[in-house]
């Protein structure tokens, strides 16, 4: 193991629990997100009714998450008030805990374990959703990808915990 990874095996048991506060589904490439108040969370699939169920079981992508304080600093260098979390294309939005740290960890969320698999790097699509220079602006902030590795149910307000 790395000396990072021995840094965050140490040190993550300590972060505080974060909380889920949205979620949206896709159910086809290139359609709206539907929001939804809770979704189950299907082992090596996906979230039940996005369109990433569908593929290709075992998928490092069934999942994707981003931090609220992320999106906040993204309107902040667009020079935006606020953005709304339906236009940036990923499934959960989640606050209070860092994401990124939790990047090769488990972590659960209501009933559901995930594993963090990798940085979910914007596409060209933020620049016509949110305007000239969004991916410049989410590079690093764009969130995480994850797979899932126990079926549960999750739902908005449930706690965000690394295992």
């Amino acid at each position: 193991m790395n000396s990072i990874g021995r840094l965050l095996s140490r040190h993550l048991q300590d972060l505080p629990p974060g909380k889920l506060t949205w979620i949206g589904l896709r159910p086809e490439r290139k359609t709206a997100m539907s929001l939804v108040e809770q979704v189950k969370a299907i082992k090596d699939l996906g979230l039940e009714g996005d369109r990433r169920c569908l593929g290709t079981p075992g998928s490092a992508r069934q999942v994707t998450l981003i931090n609220q304080e992320h999106i906040n600093v993204v309107a902040s260098l667009l020079g935006l008030d606020a953005i709304n979390p339906n236009l940036l294309r990923r499934n959960l939005v989640v606050s209070g805990i860092n994401l990124i740290a939790l990047r090769h960890q488990r972590f659960r969320i209501g009933e559901a374990e995930f594993e963090a698999t990798a940085q979910c790097h914007p596409c060209l699509r933020m620049e016509q959703a949110l305007g000239k220079g969004a991916v410049g602006a989410m590079l690093g902030h764009g969130g995480i990808c994850a797979r899932i590795l126990t079926s549960g149910t999750i739902t908005i307000g449930d706690d965000v915990v690394k295992l």
